[in-house]
């Protein structure tokens, strides 16, 4: 094993330019993928809190009576997925819009009546608070007497939720992209270090050496290569992580979302998909230059 890791690593030393390059190529392509990765990590952070927030606003119909508002209050409590109901009645809510439009105020001062409607806020459990479900308690909402409309965002939720979806499909492809033209590079390279060195290999298959002597150096040497170019990538995004993370953390204190980077077992993982990409790229090349 010794000799097999010494034989690597002359071989990197020896083709100093070629290997930078599969070693660069390797890195870019994890600082990319990974990049997109953390970014979609932390929005959907921001997401799962977002939705914990999410309330749905219940309009109660115009003259609408005590006993009927509290029945609709009750018909809600039987509802399951809701977790807190408030009344804001339509006093309440023009003094809050009033609060909200402090140099606008002028506006509102001039109303004869309020235009507003009694309305229930109501908080829904966080398992409710998908998509699907939102619309579903929306519906049965919707369906109670004295309610003359539900509002809660939904083209707002639709669009995130199909952007999310969107932005998980672009994920994957762009990762599958970049997997295949860095195992691409990475098998040219090696396949050059073969060429220059094949009249060797020729000499050590005449004195009796297997494919499996010959080829393990080179397996190595495409570990070493996957290893190097997923830890550089990494470090330069947690470098460029550290540099900016701190601005995004002050903006989103307010929302109560923390800005992460990956978990020690995801860096595991990364650096451990750049050592089997050098890898998949040695094993292409020497598979086809040993039949050659």
């Amino acid at each position: 094993m010794t000799f097999y890791t010494r034989r690597a690593i002359k071989d990197i030393l020896d083709n100093r330019f070629l290997n930078a390059v599969t070693i660069i190529t390797i890195a870019l392509s994890v600082l990319i993928v990974s990049s997109f990765g953390l970014f979609f990590l932390n929005a959907q952070d921001m997401f799962n809190a977002w939705k914990k927030g999410v309330r749905i606003m219940v309009y109660l119909s115009p003259g609408t009576s005590e006993a009927q508002r509290l029945d609709t209050r009750y018909r809600l409590q039987t509802i399951a997925g809701i977790q807190h109901i408030r009344f804001i009645s339509k006093e309440d809510a023009l003094e809050l819009m009033k609060a909200r439009m402090k140099r606008q105020t002028s506006l509102l001062d001039n109303l004869r009546d309020n235009p507003l409607p009694d309305a229930f806020e109501v908080t829904m459990v966080t398992e409710s608070n998908s998509p699907e479900k939102i619309e579903f308690l929306a519906q049965r909402i919707e369906g109670l007497d004295s309610v003359s409309e539900v509002e809660y965002g939904q083209q707002w939720i639709e669009r995130f939720a199909n952007f999310f979806n969107l932005f998980k499909l672009a994920g994957y492809g762009m990762g599958a992209l970049f997997f295949m033209a860095t195992v691409f590079i990475s098998a040219n390279t090696i396949r050059l270090v073969l060429y220059s060195r094949r009249e060797e290999i020729h000499i050590m298959r005449l004195v009796g050496a297997t494919d499996n002597f010959i080829r393990f150096p080179f397996y190595l040497e495409g570990l070493i290569q996957g290893f190097s170019g997923g830890l550089i990538g990494l470090g330069v995004l947690y470098a460029t992580f550290s540099a900016i993370g701190s601005q995004f953390e002050q903006t989103l204190q307010a929302e109560m979302v923390a800005v992460r980077f990956f978990s020690p077992g995801i860096c595991a993982a990364i650096v451990g998909c750049g050592m089997v990409t050098g890898l998949l790229g040695c094993f292409f090349s020497l598979k086809q230059f040993m039949k050659e």
